[in-house]
């Protein structure tokens, strides 16, 4: 570590890291629906899950930044042309504010440079093209159903073609309908505002440098650059130079160096609302890097729903759990729509959790907002560990139907 490096504490880092995700006490400005927009935009993305045991994860992580949120405000934002589906690590909503940063991807892969996942099928995909060009939007089913086999999916030729044209930035979605996508001429889905000149190569290292850290407080290359291909150089070399010019500085966290900028240590200054707690998604932005994660917070997670069942060790889909500033537990848990009820099928708390009364407390006044976010009217709890827990928890707890 050199002379004129700063230092903070694993809690300092901890702080800065949940204030500057906007998971705790974010005030929200203006209408509900244009807080989730800012929760978009300030992230940067929000990854896109299929799996719905619970409310989907999309959902969910919205959920946790603006206690108002409702599910229709993705699509709304989608029609309003304010949010695009695209790539980020991951299928995710974007911010239309940030669509040209989309575009060297896109160019990569229409160039050949960056390889997609499906062949390219030049004759299919210009059918393909020319059918929504003079028929409108479609979805993949309006196509051939047949499906050929790819890695352990069948995937029909048609959803392969429109896939590619979606990735190569020539269709959009322009909407979701029952969760299919139904895909449109990109011509059509822009604004005639949005800006579509491609990025520099040192705008496009900047703006992924300078998101990553407002998102996020501190961070390193590799999580800068986390599932994208052949960006690292680029990335690394902007961050010498930005730490050159001071618009970036080095920081050290433990044993750990991290990259931070300058204005997040006023962060430091402001308080952190311990004792909330926020039940989240496993694809959560705060911790979809494990290895982040589990050297930031301590929390060592799996998300067990790809373990083969007689291997799982806390369930099918665990959901963290944030208090005291800390991820101090996780439940595995699943919806019965039919009776409108939360099952937990197992609730887990971490070793280093001893306050268990407080946390019981906190955990039930966030359950209690959680039910309706999921449209559920109880809860039942079937297990948890420490075993005597459970016991605690009912002992403590006389509002929720156990």
């Amino acid at each position: 570590m050199s002379s004129n490096e700063k230092s903070i504490s694993l809690r300092e880092a901890q702080k800065l890291v949940l204030l500057s995700q906007r998971l705790l006490g974010q005030k929200l400005v203006g209408s509900t629906k244009n807080a989730t927009l800012a929760a978009i935009e300030h992230l940067g993305y929000v990854q896109i899950d299929t799996i719905s045991v619970i409310e989907r994860a999309h959902h969910h992580t919205l959920y946790n930044r603006n206690s108002s949120y409702n599910s229709n405000h993705l699509q709304t934002l989608v029609s309003d042309k304010k949010v695009f589906e695209y790539w980020a690590h991951a299928a995710s909503y974007l911010p239309m504010i940030d669509y040209r940063f989309s575009l060297p991807r896109k160019h990569a892969i229409a160039s050949g440079k960056q390889k997609h996942w499906f062949k390219r099928d030049e004759k299919l995909m210009e059918s393909v093209r020319d059918r929504i060009k003079s028929e409108g939007p479609l979805m993949a089913k309006n196509f051939d159903k047949k499906g050929v086999k790819h890695g352990e999916w069948k995937t029909a030729p048609t959803k392969q073609a429109l896939e590619n044209l979606f990735m190569e930035g020539e269709l959009m979605i322009t909407e979701r309908i029952n969760f299919h996508k139904v895909y449109d001429l990109t011509e059509r889905v822009l604004p005639e505002t949005v800006n579509t000149n491609t990025p520099t190569e040192d705008e496009y290292g900047r703006f992924l440098i300078k998101k990553f850290l407002r998102a996020n407080g501190i961070g390193k290359l590799s999580e800068m650059t986390y599932l994208l291909k052949n960006i690292k150089p680029l990335v690394s070399k902007t961050l010498k130079l930005m730490v050159a010019d001071g618009e970036i500085e080095l920081i050290n966290v433990l044993d750990n160096q991290y990259y931070i900028l300058p204005e997040s240590f006023e962060l430091l200054n402001k308080p952190l609302p311990r004792k909330k707690l926020k039940i989240l998604s496993p694809f959560d932005n705060l911790l979809i890097q494990r290895k982040r994660a589990k050297e930031i917070f301590e929390y060592d997670y799996l998300l067990e729903c790809y373990v083969p069942q007689h291997k799982r060790k806390h369930g099918y889909f665990t959901l963290p759990i944030l208090w005291d500033g800390k991820l101090v537990a996780r439940m595995d848990s699943k919806v019965d729509r039919k009776e409108k009820i939360l099952d937990i099928h197992q609730l887990t708390l971490e070793p280093s959790l001893t306050k268990t009364e407080a946390f019981a407390v906190a955990f039930n006044k966030e359950l209690q907002s959680f039910l309706k976010f999921n449209n559920c009217n109880g809860v039942r709890l079937h297990k948890t560990s420490p075993i005597n827990f459970k016991n605690e928890f009912e002992r403590l707890i006389t509002s929720v139907e156990l």
